[in-house]
């Protein structure tokens, strides 16, 4: 996916990796005082300063669809336009963005060398303590990759259980580790493509990965395959709930906050969210279930989020 929307106020810089580059870029720039802490100017918060400048710069990680460079070079992806959408609202019309290795994301906030992170982070119990997190912006889901037709009947993690597939799951990923606990016959592989290609030969039966990616791998592969709709995986009894968003420092919290009143209108209107973050393939099977909170997901009790949220998440009660 190599072409969106591209609004005309916006200024987008994407950097290479490397501390020198990133630090160049953070005092040039960043609209934070390096010794700041997130907080600078005499008249109150981080915002307030965003909106004199007009421009934020955000740390970003290349991974798409979620955020990543274009054929041209150009930083794009939905956590950009989501970014760009609700920024726009608060006053703030340039973002520039640093691409950024995914570890040094949270470090490189911490540190000042940008003002806020977009890489569909998950809301995690270790990260939240250190920094702070949106309201969540992403459902992440799962899918199955499978032949034309399916024919396997493949529609959850129990049916692959139930089915004894072998299943295609890429190496350290998170379906790696449900197959495992649920005693599903596995290949390993190293990539989408490699997942795509096992399935195509018959090495496996189905490849398993987040819905949103195996929706776009489904639509660009010349093959005869197709990606299932998209779940939650229940492993031993608890729905594996999990969502991404947008990473500030704990002390931005006037950042935090507006940002959080401009997200929520988006998330609530249906129409809205497909506009914004349909172009990459987005869904509403990826938009936020009312009720779920990045404090729900902070606190990491899964089984807790899912007797609250059952309905809404399509679980049985």
């Amino acid at each position: 996916m190599t072409s969106t929307r591209t609004p005309a106020t916006r200024r987008r810089t994407a950097l290479a990796v490397g501390a020198a580059a990133l630090l160049t870029l953070a005092t040039a720039c960043s609209s934070v005082d390096g010794g700041s802490g997130g907080t600078t100017g005499e008249g109150g918060g981080l915002l307030g300063d965003l909106q004199d400048s007009g421009t934020i710069t955000v740390g970003f990680a290349g991974e798409d669809p979620y955020s990543y460079q274009d054929d041209s070079g150009e930083l794009t992806g939905a956590a950009v336009a989501l970014n760009e959408a609700i920024y726009a609202e608060l006053g703030i019309d340039t973002v520039e963005g640093t691409l950024t290795e995914w570890n040094s994301l949270i470090p490189g906030l911490n540190a000042d060398r940008f003002d806020s992170i977009s890489a569909g982070m998950s809301i995690l119990p270790e990260r939240c303590e250190q920094a702070a997190f949106s309201e969540p912006e992403i459902m992440y889901t799962t899918a199955f990759l499978v032949p034309e037709g399916n024919p396997k009947n493949l529609s959850d993690w129990q049916s692959a259980v139930d089915a004894g597939v072998n299943l295609a799951v890429m190496s350290g990923a998170i379906e790696a580790g449900y197959a495992d606990r649920t005693d599903v016959r596995t290949t390993q592989v190293g990539s989408p493509q490699d997942g795509l290609d096992a399935v195509v030969s018959g090495r496996a039966d189905a490849f398993a990965l987040t819905g949103i990616s195996l929706r776009a791998l489904a639509e660009s592969a010349d093959a005869p395959v197709e990606a299932t709709e998209s779940f939650v995986a229940v492993i031993d009894g608890i729905p594996q709930i999990g969502a991404g968003a947008t990473v500030f420092r704990t002390g931005d919290t006037d950042l935090l906050d507006a940002y959080n009143e401009q997200l929520a209108e988006i998330v609530a209107d249906p129409q809205r969210y497909e506009d914004v973050l349909g172009p990459f393939g987005f869904t509403e099977a990826e938009r936020p279930v009312e009720g779920l909170t990045a404090e729900m997901l902070c606190e990491g009790d899964l089984e807790k989020i899912a007797d609250e949220l059952g309905p809404e998440l399509g679980l049985d009660s």
